[in-house]
């Protein structure tokens, strides 16, 4: 370093543009701290997996606000015949207006659906149409009852911030197949976050490397990653390559220091992705059909930035990302399946928004012969109680909720575990979400026991098996790896 020519700050400025848009990655991904097996994963070095894999990427549709599972995937007869009567179970409240304790049935017609007669209500009709791929686990069961804390759970397997998210975790141990672009991908409405924001995919004490990089669908996909100026692919060559030589001299100079190798290459991802980002986030390649299938050019402006970012998430992992999550519109509500009053509108309405697209996604990975390597998760944080709150709303239930599985592996058209007969507990092959992130992590080649990083003298697994007992549900995979 000490051999090279001065340059005087004009020209440093002149030449250096692309170096501030990496720069600012640097600072988004958070590479100050991260560790040699971060530069690894980043640079698409994936370790061994414990045994052969079905899944390569997984897209988790996160539906914040708590879907109601009596209005949607869980029919209930008794509930609906003794609508208006009060039930006889104390249930757990969360907020007022549910004193009375009086029954409410669904506000929804349920029928069978696809060849599998799949049950599902009349208000998500494009979903009907691939309801012989999902696989419904009507017997899931959450840690909490307010959204903060149960859409941490979701997420990371417990309650409390602090603990790396399951997307963090798959590509720490899996890393990426395209070195252009990030391991873990969040597409979130870019007008505002949902409920718990960053929390919900951060990494926690792994490389700070491995937290979903958000990347907007609308206008600049990152921020301060692009210059003001228009620079040629031939001077910005030029300028990688010198960039990249004075990186290799600095590591020269320190060569036990292992963060820089993970520095460097998050250095080199932000540039790389200065080419790769546009062209991946450019729709103007998908044809008018496709498209219309997402419902990309529907008039409700909600129901077409959602689209958007479902066709997106195909889009991400056509081309290699390991892990994406698509967020639900956050305006005016940042959770808009919180539904606490007027349910039969409030429901519609973001069924509405979000029905063509999910079933288009599952569809479109299909066609192109990827739902196979490819596993959705559609969920929201918890379920509704059975009760009606102020008349015509649900309050929150963390005893009882549905999620859609497809793709990856997984039974489809198949029902699995039951609540009570008023959809209040989940009372036969109840699932936990340890156990959810424990089966997520087979299918992608992973042993959840296994997974060990020493944090603090503490040897940490994803689920903490030891203290949730996760274990994986073989019961939902159609031929079981391991």
């Amino acid at each position: 370093m000490r051999n090279l020519p001065p340059i005087n700050r004009r020209h440093m400025l002149q030449t250096s543009s692309l170096g501030f848009g990496c720069l600012a990655l640097h600072h988004l991904l958070g590479t100050d701290h991260a560790g040699l097996h971060a530069a690894e994963s980043k640079a698409g070095g994936a370790v061994d997996t414990h045994f052969t894999p079905r899944v390569k990427s997984v897209i988790m549709m996160m539906q914040n606000g708590g879907p109601s599972q009596m209005e949607l995937f869980d029919p209930k007869p008794e509930l609906d015949k003794r609508d208006g009567q009060v039930f006889e179970q104390q249930v757990e409240q969360f907020q007022t207006g549910s004193e009375a304790n009086k029954l409410m049935g669904s506000v929804f017609k349920f029928a069978p659906r696809g060849e599998s007669g799949l049950q599902m209500s009349d208000t998500i009709p494009h979903l009907h149409t691939v309801a012989d791929e999902l696989c419904m686990i009507r017997s899931m069961q959450s840690g909490h009852n307010n959204h903060t804390e149960a859409l941490v759970h979701f997420n990371t397997g417990k309650i409390f911030p602090g603990r790396p998210s399951l997307g963090s975790w798959a590509c720490y141990a899996l890393g990426t197949e395209n070195q252009d672009l990030p391991a873990y991908v969040v597409l979130r409405d870019h007008r505002a976050y949902n409920t718990s924001g960053t929390l919900l995919w951060q990494s926690a004490w792994l490389p700070q490397s491995l937290a979903g990089t958000e990347i907007s669908t609308v206008g600049t996909p990152i921020l301060n990653l692009t210059s003001e100026r228009e620079i040629s692919k031939t001077t910005q060559a030029r300028n990688l390559d010198a960039l990249s030589k004075l990186n290799r001299l600095h590591k020269k100079r320190f060569p036990k220091a292992n963060e820089l190798d993970a520095r460097i290459a998050n250095y080199e991802l932000a540039a790389r992705m200065q080419v790769a980002a546009p062209e991946l986030l450019d729709l103007s390649k998908e044809t008018a059909e496709v498209k219309t299938m997402y419902g990309v050019d529907s008039e409700d402006q909600e129901k077409s930035m959602y689209s958007t970012r479902c066709l997106m998430a195909r889009r991400m992992v056509e081309s290699g990302v390991r892990f994406v999550q698509v967020f639900p519109p956050a305006r005016p509500n940042s959770q808009p399946w919180d539904t606490h009053g007027d349910t039969k509108n409030a429901l519609g309405k973001i069924c509405e928004i979000t029905d063509q697209g999910s079933a288009a996604l599952i569809k479109d990975l299909k066609q192109r012969g990827l739902l196979d390597s490819t596993l959705i998760i559609w969920s929201g944080e918890f379920g509704r109680l059975p009760i009606s709150q102020n008349g015509t709303g649900r309050d929150h239930n963390r005893n009882a909720f549905t999620l859609l599985l497809a793709g990856g592996g997984v039974k489809g058209g198949f029902a699995y575990g039951n609540t009570d007969e008023f959809g209040y507990k989940s009372v036969e092959n109840v699932v936990t979400v340890p156990d959810l992130h424990a089966t997520v992590l087979h299918q992608m080649g992973i042993n959840h026991e296994q997974l060990i990083v020493n944090h603090n003298g503490s040897e940490e697994t994803p689920t903490d098996a030891r203290v949730t007992d996760a274990k994986v549900v073989f019961d939902v995979l159609e031929h079981p790896a391991g």
